[in-house]
């Protein structure tokens, strides 16, 4: 195993495991807030789909200068492909909920500060989405409108965002399977799990088939909605990247992608067994191992990345090194644009 290492440890870096902040989120207590939205009648407009085969790694190394990558904290990701840009789940906001002072209120209100959400994003032609937790698609609605960006997402998300006043027609829905070509750029939907806690469980379960009676305005109004995994693959030749938005994944669906970088979630507790040795060697072993998702992701995006310290990345590291000792490993930061081999620019 190969580390680069951008995040220091400090005060930051957690001293043991504990309960993880996203196995509180999605405890049993908070169960009962799971929101019981009502519907109107209304259709969700289908992705047009292109056929296309995604491209492996088939022995080719990525062009150095294909790509770039940002990570946006959390689980979110800007890929730069020339002057094209695209994003996966870009949470910027970051507004407090009390998830990582005590006190977690579902009732938060929905919050996107504009100006901070521009000054990250580029000008992006697609936005991939996970799923419709918060702190994947609260600030989707304010990219999509002022971009004309389409959104690729799940129905649940399509009907959230068309309730968030979206124009439905730059909205594709996919189910997992889906193979898109964006002339140059290949977008391949994966199915996908969301992680659970101790009680088998996650916060705001459910899905939508219509959408809302009216329009979100807490975090407890932005279900689940199932959960998708992105493969991302630019030109013929690479690189293709893997993006995990939540910490559990369908291993039938994943066999075959042979990512050349994975943008894996740390998972928050240890319900899913076995979950990094058999992610990585159902991806077969990726070239570059990212781990997301293990940063404190209610204050500002600047600085070190700071740690939810109940999250073990260091354990996860240690784990994914010991399973795929050939897998370069690179823990990401804020700062660093990275080229298409997730080595730092000098831009």
């Amino acid at each position: 195993m190969t580390q680069d290492t951008h995040v220091t440890g400090g005060p930051d870096a957690p001293s043991r495991r504990g309960l993880g902040r996203r196995m509180l989120l999605r405890g049993a207590a908070l169960g009962a807030t799971a929101p019981l939205i009502a519907a109107s009648a209304a259709t969700a407009t289908p992705a047009t789909v292109t056929p296309a085969a995604p491209a492996g790694r088939g022995g080719r190394g990525p062009a150095a200068g294909a790509a770039s990558f940002r990570w946006l904290g959390t689980a979110g990701w800007r890929i730069d492909v020339g002057d094209r840009t695209v994003l996966f789940d870009p949470y910027l906001t970051r507004f407090p909920t009390g998830l990582f002072t005590g006190g977690f209120d579902p009732k938060t209100p929905l919050l996107c500060k504009p100006e901070t959400v521009d000054a990250h994003i580029g000008r992006p032609e697609l936005v991939l989405v996970s799923h419709s937790h918060w702190d994947h698609l609260a600030d989707v609605p304010h990219i999509a409108k002022t971009t004309g960006a389409r959104v690729v997402g799940t129905e649940t998300t399509y009907h959230l965002l068309v309730a968030l006043g979206v124009d439905p027609d730059r909205i594709s829905v996919v189910k997992g399977g889906e193979v898109m070509d964006f002339g140059g750029i290949t977008v391949e939907a994966v199915p996908s799990l969301h992680s659970r806690n101790k009680a088998y469980s996650y916060f705001a379960p459910g899905t939508l088939h219509a959408p809302p009676a009216t329009a979100p305005s807490t975090i407890a109004d932005l279900p689940e909605g199932d959960t998708l995994a992105f493969q991302v693959t630019v030109g013929t030749d690479g690189p293709s990247a893997f993006l995990m938005g939540a910490s559990d994944f369908d291993e039938r669906a994943v066999r075959g992608l042979r990512p050349d970088l994975a943008m894996v979630a740390v998972p928050a507790g240890t319900v899913t067994p076995r979950y990094v040795p058999r992610l990585l060697k159902a991806l077969d072993h990726p070239g570059v191992l990212v781990p997301v998702h293990w940063d404190n992701f209610e204050v500002p995006l600047s600085g070190t990345p700071p740690r939810d310290p109940a999250m073990d990345l260091d354990a996860f590291l240690t784990e994914a090194g010991r399973t795929s000792p050939a897998t370069r490993i690179v823990v990401p930061d804020y700062r660093t644009v990275y080229d298409a081999t997730l080595h730092p620019t000098t831009d």
